[in-house]
């Protein structure tokens, strides 16, 4: 694990970012240009997922003064890489938010300046997300997992589940206190799992309706991502609602699989039925961790 860093201050009262990156240091440049736009001071700290040197050799130079890159070597996956980036922030003590979003979040000029406000006023807040625009609430059923329901309010904070991914604060103390994501994952649910920790802990978790961070690279599901989520939302489940609620949603999934293989209007964006099997299969077998290799893109 190595670091490489433009600017050697510590201690100072910047938020701190944790941008998780893998092949797109494109991406993750124009995403750090948002950063500069946010009304508060921001370091950015780049947790690079053991991306192709080419990718590594852009990202570093085009790197601004005010954020670093934190070189896992490997790709650890979306949960354990921004694990990487808290552990980092919370040995150095300085901070009492640490923000995290993936290396393609575009937020809104304001964005993280309308979500510290909003914590600030919050004492009991432990997490809290932007909004992604898609005019839905994240809760977590007992039986599906990680769903949405209709907004509660048109704007400002509104009680969540578990918050976004895509760019979330986060609290020291309820780092501290609920622990950091559970490294199973890889990635995806990773974040519902962390929420329904915090709030069984009395901890508050939400999101800001119209603070706006958007992914415009967000495309169709691959293989791996179907394998995940379904993979995952098993394991979710189970963790939190029991064996028997985990076996319903394993039966729920048999039959959806088996009727987009005969009916084409019950395909979805991940529609990848062998992935899916897998997903149930290693599910049962106790494999977590990255999707296999087979279903991984080059």
């Amino acid at each position: 694990m190595s670091s490489t860093s433009g600017d050697d201050r510590r201690g100072d009262d910047r938020l701190t970012v944790v941008v998780v990156h893998w092949n797109r240091a494109a991406h993750c440049l124009r995403s750090l240009e948002r950063l500069d736009a946010q009304g508060a001071p921001v370091r950015a700290l780049v947790v690079d997922n053991g991306s192709r040197p080419a990718e590594l050799d852009l990202l570093r130079s085009g790197l601004p003064a005010w954020a670093e890159v934190l070189e896992l070597g490997r790709n650890a996956g979306f949960g354990p890489a921004a694990n990487a980036g808290f552990r980092r922030w919370l040995a150095e003590g300085a901070g009492e938010w640490v923000g995290l979003m993936p290396h393609d979040a575009m937020p809104d000029e304001g964005t993280l300046a309308e979500l510290l406000a909003v914590a600030a006023a919050r004492p009991r807040l432990g997490f809290v997300s932007a909004d992604v625009g898609d005019g839905a609430t994240p809760v977590v059923d007992p039986y599906f997992g990680g769903i949405t329901r209709p907004p509660s309010v048109e704007s400002g904070f509104e009680p969540a589940d578990h918050p976004h991914g895509t760019l979330m604060l986060a609290r020291r103390r309820a780092l501290e206190d609920v622990g950091l994501f559970d490294e199973r994952y890889f990635a995806y649910c990773e974040e519902a799992d962390l929420g329904l920790r915090a709030l069984a802990a009395g901890w508050e978790v939400g999101l800001v309706r119209g603070a706006m961070v958007r992914n415009p690279e967000m495309g169709p599901g691959s293989a791996a991502v179907a394998y995940l989520q379904l993979r995952n939302t098993l394991l979710l489940v189970r963790e939190h609602s029991g064996r028997y609620h985990a076996a319903i949603r394993l039966l729920v999934a048999l039959a959806q699989i088996t009727r987009s293989l005969v009916d084409a209007r019950a395909r979805d964006h991940l529609h990848h039925p062998s992935a899916r099997l897998w997903a149930i299969v290693d599910f049962l077998r106790g494999r977590l961790g990255p999707p296999p290799a087979r279903l991984q893109p080059s």
